[in-house]
């Protein structure tokens, strides 16, 4: 065979295709992520979008009242808003350090019923819904309703995030936990109210002011019960993984966002959105 030959035979091989057949990713499912640990990842926020964030200084579509993940990027319009399936729900008590002292994440983390410092609340003074602690060292606790939810994206696909509200948007918390309580399923043995994970919720945001400050908050509504089994437990799932402590969150100063209203006809500022 002449070299001539010979090379064009082996840019012929070396050039070849090779059909890419998926079931190659299910057949190494897992693998390369065996030493992530909880600590490792980070579970994303679904937080509005308000006054000067950050975000919209930097995101080529967001606006205020958007919805915005704080893990993947994304910014949802809040007059369509997400859907979403609340699949577990905690209360928390959360202290902080004054913006730009300390670590930046929370000083301590308090269950109900957990013993907390003295605090007080003064809202004619610090015009707030914090409670202060009284041993000056200018630190707060903010109750924080933590809902944890799968996010149902356009294309079906489907990830684990969560919702904190706090402040005005407790209210809020209420009612969305109040919804869920009232759901009542007739079964075989009689009426019973449906698992947290069983139904879907459209979750959009509106303006929202009071004499201090306007701001968008959280509105939810009812659109229907999961239907496929495997979203189904998934949720499940995930709400015995919160149970469990499997799931950690990681709360932020920038994430935090501090309630204090803006003053009247003002805009509610990066560090002072209600929820």
């Amino acid at each position: 065979m002449s070299k001539a030959v010979a090379k064009v035979a082996e840019t012929e091989v070396s050039t070849e295709v090779t059909a890419f057949d998926i079931s190659m990713f299910e057949d190494d499912a897992g693998k390369g992520m065996e030493n992530l640990g909880t600590e490792d990842l980070a579970l994303p926020f679904l937080k509005v979008l308000s006054g000067n964030n950050s975000e919209l200084d930097t995101h080529e579509t967001a606006r205020k009242g958007d919805i915005y993940n704080s893990v993947t990027g994304v910014a949802y319009k809040g007059k369509e808003g997400v859907r979403v399936i609340p699949c577990a729900y905690q209360r928390r008590f959360i202290q902080w350090a004054p913006r730009g002292e300390g670590s930046g994440g929370p000083v301590a983390i308090y269950e109900p019923g957990q013993p907390r410092p003295e605090a007080v609340r003064d809202f004619d003074k610090n015009g707030d819904n914090k409670d202060w602690l009284t041993d000056g060292s200018g630190h707060y606790i903010e109750e924080t309703a933590q809902h944890f939810v799968l996010l149902i994206n356009e294309d079906g696909s489907i990830e684990t995030a969560l919702i904190a509200m706090k402040s005005t948007q407790l209210k809020k918390s209420r009612k969305w936990n109040s919804m869920m309580m009232s759901r009542s399923i007739k079964g075989k043995n009689g009426p019973f109210t449906p698992p947290r994970w069983s139904h879907v919720y459209h979750m959009k945001t509106v303006p929202e002011g009071n004499s201090k400050g306007d701001w968008h908050g959280w509105e939810m509504s009812l659109e229907g019960p999961v239907t496929d089994a495997n979203v189904y437990n998934r949720g499940k799932a995930f709400a015995e993984s919160i149970s469990s402590g499997d799931v950690v969150v990681k709360h932020t100063e920038e994430g935090s966002n501090d309630s204090k209203p803006a003053p009247a006809g003002g805009e509610v500022l990066k560090d002072e959105i209600p929820f």
